[in-house]
């Protein structure tokens, strides 16, 4: 998988605000919005898209433009790692469950903290997904931040319930969570 000057700079970000984090008296640093390119795994390379998260008054919108997917719906989540060098996007870890819970609709008061439901994808092969979200976090502080880990969009529908993933198939696209342009 190539690594793109945009690719490398959202790595850098990360790393750099991660590493900020860490130091005793350091200021905890929560960005207003976050931001992951995403390209298709080994086989699905017509797959691109962004997607967006914005910190909002208590909720994170989340917003994704996506194309190159087969028509249907196609599981989304957070993965734990920010790792998508393996090709296959296993190496982003299974969804971001930071609390060790079930894995649940985008809706449920019980799920990871990475279960995002699914992405409609239309005859054209494009998708917009669009929802306000109380469980994920931009806040480094925070057990549920996202930054620095990946989103992953699956081959097939999520069907909610399946644990501990959803049964949501193959990984097509992978995408590290960078800060975005506050």
């Amino acid at each position: 998988m190539k690594i793109t000057a945009l690719t490398a700079l959202v790595c850098a970000t990360v790393l750099t605000a991660c590493s900020t984090t860490h130091h005793e008296h350091a200021e905890v640093y929560a960005p207003q919005s976050a931001v992951a390119v995403m390209s298709g795994t080994i086989g699905n390379e017509q797959v691109r898209g962004v997607v967006t998260f914005t910190q909002m008054d208590g909720y994170v919108h989340v917003a994704a433009e996506v194309e190159g997917l087969a028509p249907g719906r196609h599981g989304i989540h957070v993965h734990e790692f920010g790792d998508c060098n393996c090709g296959d996007g296993k190496c982003t870890g299974g969804h971001f469950n930071p609390f060790g819970v079930d894995h649940g609709g985008p809706d449920a008061d019980v799920r990871h903290v990475g279960d995002l439901g699914n992405l409609e994808v239309g005859a054209d092969g494009k998708a917009s997904y669009s929802r306000d979200d109380k469980h994920i976090a931009l806040d480094m502080s925070s057990r549920a931040c996202i930054i620095g880990r990946a989103i992953i969009i699956h081959g097939g529908e999520d069907d909610l319930t399946s644990q501990p993933t959803g049964a949501a198939g193959a990984r097509l696209a992978t995408g590290v969570i960078g800060i975005g342009k506050d």
